[in-house]
């Protein structure tokens, strides 16, 4: 059912922006304050609360700056679009056996961030590039269906700054990738629970499935504020609703109608055939935890933002390799 790919890789595929500035005297001297993070300064507030506002931001920040443990500075630019280039298809893989629906928990921006001495914010936005790698592979090669771990619900109880700059971060990327996704015939579902988001997200996210909600070449599923215990509650809630007001019997109740009440009903193909991990954590962290009754496991060493079309050719390739019987011999 799943298998592991370790060592994790010493050598890593995306290059952090260049320095700008390596005098610690004058990052030191500055009125910034620091929080304290994972045994180093935390983002620079002053950075990390300069959130997005007031609905459907046209015109995205063209570049951010990420500040290493010592001080001193890394600017790196924001791409406002992302041309979506048509990638071949792998000669070690097989068409017919491709996986209609892909997760993915991504899993080590932070730790990827700590390695190169930069904040932790930067190997969240250095993660954010690898799934448009991602993004760009499905859709180039036929998947149906991606659906990733953005932010769970346990993941409101990291330090303010983080959350909001992930708040921010989220909205930003939806807002430049929009053009993008409506050009590439790729839709938008976001899943999970919103009463803790911020306004303006909630406004872009319905911008965005609406904007999208035609397209049909890849659905891109985001799992913000989402729990798969979450998922199976709420969906148990619905079908109690509906007992109550008469529209289900009790007797009625199955498999079935529990999957129609979960958040994946947005999707033709709410089971994923293959769910991806990395950063070498074996578990699957409350991530749909009913859709991956029969899902086919695989775990890599690599940090999310180091994981690339290699790594992804090679779980690919460890799913094709699988027989899959659902229980049968």
């Amino acid at each position: 059912m799943f298998s592991l790919k370790f060592p994790i890789p010493i050598e890593n595929t995306l290059t952090p922006p260049p320095k700008t500035n390596n005098n610690n005297n004058n990052n030191n001297n500055n009125n910034t304050n620091y929080n304290k993070f994972s045994g180093c300064s935390y983002y620079c507030s002053v950075y990390a609360s300069n959130k997005l506002r007031g609905g459907i931001i046209r015109s995205p920040p063209t570049s951010n700056v990420a500040l290493h443990n010592n001080g001193a500075s890394v600017v790196g630019g924001w791409p406002e679009t992302t041309e979506a280039k048509e990638e071949p298809f792998p000669e070690e893989l097989r068409a017919e056996l491709m996986p209609k629906h892909v997760a993915v928990i991504m899993d080590g921006n932070r730790r990827w961030a700590k390695t190169r001495g930069l904040f932790p914010w930067a190997g969240h936005q250095a993660g954010v590039e690898a799934l448009k790698e991602v993004v760009r592979l499905c859709r180039s090669w036929g998947i149906k269906v991606l659906s990733v771990f953005a932010f769970s619900s346990e993941n409101w109880i990291r330090p303010k700054v983080e959350v909001d700059f992930l708040m921010s971060l989220f909205e930003k990327t939806i807002n430049s990738e929009i053009d993008v996704f409506i050009r590439e015939g790729i839709r938008i579902s976001v899943i999970g629970d919103a009463s803790k988001l911020p306004s303006s997200l909630i406004r872009m996210i319905k911008y965005a499935e609406e904007s999208t909600k035609e397209n049909s070449r890849l659905q891109l599923i985001v799992a913000v504020s989402y729990s798969g215990k979450y998922d199976v509650v709420q969906a148990c809630r619905s079908v109690a609703k509906k007992v109550k007001d008469g529209i289900l019997d009790l007797e009625e109740i199955n498999e079935g109608i529990i999957e129609q009440e979960l958040e994946t009903n947005c999707t033709e193909f709410p089971n994923p055939d293959l769910l991806i991990r990395t950063s070498g954590e074996l578990r699957v962290s409350n991530f749909l935890l009913w859709q991956l009754a029969y899902t086919e496991l695989y775990f890599d060493g690599a940090l999310w933002p180091d994981f690339g079309k290699e790594e992804f050719v090679e779980a690919l390739s460890s799913f094709q390799q699988r027989k899959r019987r659902f229980g049968g011999r």
